[in-house]
């Protein structure tokens, strides 16, 4: 009497089940952290050229004795800047975020008194009433 013995080379349904539900869970925790990551990220590239901007403003100003006439930060991927209410003592940069893109809801100011402002934020950024009297950097609301 031969027994056959049959050897199986794969994966049960189960095992495979296991694995996807794992890969499920994975996906549920990671993605929405890594999106957090990519706008914090972006955040920081309009905060700092609103920094820059603000030291190229102050230095025309230092040359010119006005702040008419400054230049405005260009505009990025994901930023476009404003500059308003550039008059001899007075202005304000604005950072908006662009359409279509993961930080259009965000609105970051700062002006010749360097009161920094955040006027708008995506739901779940904002830890308290807007506009805010800092730039807020990070989820909940921190500056």
């Amino acid at each position: 009497m031969h027994r056959f013995h049959r050897n199986s080379a794969g994966f049960s349904l189960i095992e495979l089940m296991v694995v996807v539900a794992v890969i499920g869970i994975m996906a549920v925790v990671g993605f929405p952290s890594y999106n957090d990551y990519i706008i914090r990220g972006r955040i920081a590239e309009a905060t700092s050229a609103l920094s820059d901007g603000r030291v190229r403003i102050e230095q025309f100003f230092q040359d010119n004795k006005t702040y008419a006439g400054g230049a405005c930060p260009p505009a990025t991927e994901s930023f476009t800047y404003d500059c308003s209410n550039l008059t001899n003592t007075t202005y304000t940069i604005t950072a908006n975020g662009n359409a279509g893109s993961s930080v259009s809801d965000f609105s970051f100011s700062i002006d010749q008194s360097n009161t920094r402002k955040t006027t708008g934020t995506k739901s779940g950024w904002a830890g308290a009433a807007l506009p805010q009297d800092c730039w807020i950097t990070k989820r909940g609301g921190v500056c």
